[in-house]
Parts: structure tokens; C-alpha cells; sequence
């Protein structure tokens, strides 16, 4: 196809076909997806709820404290990350992480 010769109109109505195509040739690429990935599951026995169980499944568990503010229980710190600011001033008045640990 000559885009050259095409008016800018043209061009512009082309686009619009362009795009209504693509969206169509879209939405059947994935309802053919779907029925194959459906089709497959079936295949080997599994239920979608099967297959989204196991991804919901795999919640993560909160880290343990690994250190304690000496005077305030409350104040704790998994190790991880950033320190927090009661650690780091602890620190600077010569306290070490092991004094600070569980």
C-alpha cells in the first residue's frame, strides 16, 4: 500500500480502521488464550480455583525482631533494612547490636 498518495483524511480513517482491527484481532486472541489455557487445566484435572489457591497461598509471614530497645519493649527492629532512628541513636552513645538483641 502507497502511503504517499493517501490524503491526510485518508490517512486519518485508515488509523481508525487500523485500530478498530487491532482491537477486535485482540479480544479474540485472548478468549482463544483463555480457552486453551481452560482446556489444558481441564486436561490435567485443575479447576482455576486450583490454580489461583496455590498463588494466594504464599502470604509472607512477618520477620521476627531480632532487637529490643533496652528501656521501651515496644521499639523493635527485624535487622532489615534501614535502621531505625532509636538504633542508630543507640549506637552513636556506644551501645553495640549485641547489647540490643533478643
Amino acid at each position: 500500500m502507497d502511503y504517499q498518495s493517501l490524503s491526510f483524511t485518508e490517512l486519518q480513517d485508515l488509523l481508525v480502521q487500523i485500530q478498530a482491527e487491532i482491537n477486535q484481532r485482540e479480544k479474540a486472541e485472548k478468549a482463544e488464550a483463555k480457552s486453551k489455557i481452560l482446556e489444558l487445566a481441564k486436561a490435567h484435572g485443575l479447576s482455576l480455583d486450583d490454580l489461583f489457591k496455590q498463588a494466594e497461598s504464599k502470604v509472607k509471614k512477618p520477620v521476627e525482631a531480632k532487637y529490643r530497645h533496652p528501656s521501651d519493649a515496644s521499639l523493635t527492629w527485624s535487622g532489615r533494612g534501614r535502621k531505625p532512628l532509636w538504633v542508630q541513636e543507640l549506637l552513636d552513645q556506644g551501645k553495640t547490636l549485641e547489647e540490643l538483641a533478643i
